[in-house]
């Protein structure tokens, strides 16, 4: 089933740069006991309860590849799946290729964060200079650069969010696997992920050009609103405000899939 398989990792990849909220276990100290009761026992401190999980992601309707490739030996499968879908040059174009499985999950983890190293993508950088428009009134980021990223946004365009969320499921237990070895034993990384839809979807959308500054070689946001903004945002803010609203479409389409096995909350 190389179909389903190329279908999930590149929709995830795609809508997630494609993926809750996780909780880490809090380690619980119990107030010293002085009080001395010869007839009662005093009870050992409870351990500390595992993390609740919120979207538990349901069992898998479609069928993958059984069984699943180990973490360490999956990108052959993976490569192989995406040339054969996309063909060999979008492949090149838009994909890394090395442990694309563990640099979804730690890009996923980044984006609300500072920083997304780059070497850790899943795909391949966005192609081209950072296009500046100057006027004698400064720099703003030149409608032109929206361009740029069409191919990954088409990507998500074209992604069936139902579909992505079912063999997404099949797949779940490496993206789980990746996710513990990044750090996090207890967590859960469905949850993270609609945590992190939910961040990209509050990214903020400035009215008209957003003005820029150059004090040494780099360009920077002059609202320091945004120069302060996470990696996440500040993608969507450079993608433009027309790509940004299909993102954040599919990226809606996507979280009511993933958390449609919530349980009801009190």
């Amino acid at each position: 089933m190389k179909w389903n398989l190329t279908s999930g990792i590149a929709a995830v990849v795609g809508v997630a740069t494609v993926a809750g909220f996780f909780y880490l276990t809090r380690t619980q100290r119990s107030p010293d006991d002085t009080a001395r009761a010869p007839a009662v026992v005093a009870e050992a401190p409870a351990p500390p309860a595992e993390p609740a999980i919120r979207y538990p992601v349901p069992p898998e309707t479609e069928a993958v590849p059984q069984p699943l490739p180990p973490l360490d030996k999956s990108d052959k499968a993976v490569n192989d799946a995406l040339v054969e879908y996309f063909g060999r040059q979008s492949v090149q174009q838009l994909f890394g290729l090395d442990s694309i499985i563990r640099h979804i999950v730690v890009t996923v983890d980044n984006l609300p964060r500072e920083t997304v190293a780059t070497r850790l993508l899943p795909t391949k950088p966005v192609r081209g200079a950072f296009l500046v428009k100057k006027s004698a009134d400064g720099m703003t980021i030149a409608p032109s650069n929206s361009a740029r990223y069409l191919p990954y946004v088409e990507l998500a365009r074209r992604t069936n969010a139902a579909q992505v969320a079912r063999i997404y499921a099949g797949f779940y237990p490496l993206f789980q696997k990746a996710y513990e070895e990044l750090g996090y034993p207890k967590g859960y990384f469905n949850d993270r992920v609609v945590a992190v839809i939910d961040h990209m979807l509050a990214a903020p959308e400035p009215e008209g050009p957003m003005r820029l500054t150059q004090p040494h070689i780099l360009y920077k946001y002059a609202d320091p609103a945004l120069e302060n903004a996470s990696a996440g945002h500040k993608i969507m803010l450079r993608m433009g405000r027309d790509n940004e609203a299909v993102v954040k479409a599919k990226l809606r389409e996507l979280r009511a899939e993933l958390t449609r096995h919530a349980p009801a909350r009190q």
